[in-house]
C-alpha cells in the first residue's frame, strides 16, 4: 500500500468528511495503537468507504481481487482508488481461497493494524440485520484482537444496492462501540465459543445500528472471510 494509500487517506478521508458531513458516535472507544477488529453491519457499498473515513486510525478491510486485476486508464483508477482506500485484494472462492484470506487478515492484525469486516456475509437487501456467520469471532478468538462493533446508519440510503453513484443528499451516522474482548467464550477450535461470540458481537451490533432483527443468516453468496463458514468446522446454529 505505501505512499498509495498514505495520499489516500490524506485526501479522501477529509474530503468525505466534508461532502458527507457524517455523525460520528464512539470515536474514543476505539483503541489507538495495536490490533483491532471493526465487525460492522453491512447496508451498502460505501460502508467499506465510510468507516475509513469515521475512524480514527487507518483501517484495513477485503475486496475482491477483479477491483485490482483491470487494464488501461479504469482498470489502473480502480486499483488505485481502492488501495488508497485501504482494501486489500483476496481471490473469491471456499476452500484454500477462504484461507488465504484469513492469513492476509490474521497478518495485518499480527502486524497491529487495524481490519474491518462485516459477520453477516453480504449487504442486506431489505435493511434487517441478518445472523452473524462465525468467521469474524474465529479471528479474534485466534489472534487476541479486541472487536469494536460498528452501526452504521444511512449508507443505504446514501448509496443504495445497484445505484451507480452516492447521493450527495443524505447523511450517515457511524457509531463506534466499546472493544469486546470475546477471549472469555474459549479458544478459535471450539465451535460454542465462536458462536456465542459471534452472537456477542451482533448483540452490540444491534445495538448500535437499532435494525430489525432477521433472526436468520443472510443466505446471498458471502464474500472473503466469511466463506470461511465452508472452510471451518460445522458453524453452531
Amino acid at each position: 500500500m505505501g505512499a498509495t494509500y498514505a495520499l489516500g487517506r490524506f485526501i479522501i478521508a477529509p474530503l468525505g468528511r466534508l461532502i458527507y458531513r457524517p455523525h460520528v458516535e464512539g470515536r474514543a472507544n476505539v483503541p489507538k495503537h495495536g490490533p483491532v477488529i471493526f465487525a460492522s453491519n453491512h447496508l451498502s457499498f460505501i460502508d467499506s468507504i465510510a468507516i475509513p473515513v469515521a475512524a480514527p486510525r487507518p483501517v484495513h478491510f477485503l475486496a475482491k481481487s477483479s477491483y485490482f486485476d483491470g487494464a488501461g486508464i479504469s482498470g489502473w483508477m480502480s486499483r488505485e482508488f481502492f488501495t488508497a482506500i485501504g482494501a486489500v485484494p483476496v481471490q473469491r472462492g471456499a476452500g484454500q481461497a477462504a484461507l488465504d484470506a484469513l492469513d492476509q487478515q490474521r497478518r495485518l492484525l499480527e502486524e497491529g493494524k487495524a481490519v474491518a469486516l462485516y459477520p453477516e456475509g453480504t449487504r442486506s437487501l431489505d435493511g434487517r440485520l441478518y445472523k452473524g456467520r462465525t468467521g469474524v469471532a474465529f479471528l479474534a478468538l485466534q489472534t487476541g484482537a479486541p472487536v469494536v462493533p460498528v452501526g452504521l446508519v444511512g449508507t443505504d440510503r446514501v448509496m443504495p444496492v445497484g445505484a451507480k453513484r452516492p447521493s450527495l443528499s443524505e447523511r450517515i451516522t457511524v457509531r463506534f462501540g466499546a472493544p469486546i474482548d470475546v477471549s472469555h467464550h474459549g479458544t478459535a477450535e471450539s465451535g460454542r465459543a465462536r458462536r456465542l461470540a459471534t452472537d456477542e458481537i451482533m448483540s452490540a451490533i444491534h445495538a448500535l445500528s437499532g435494525q430489525e432483527l432477521a433472526n436468520a443468516y443472510n443466505e446471498a453468496p458471502a464474500h472473503g472471510i466469511d466463506r470461511l463458514k465452508q472452510v471451518l468446522p460445522h458453524e453452531r446454529r
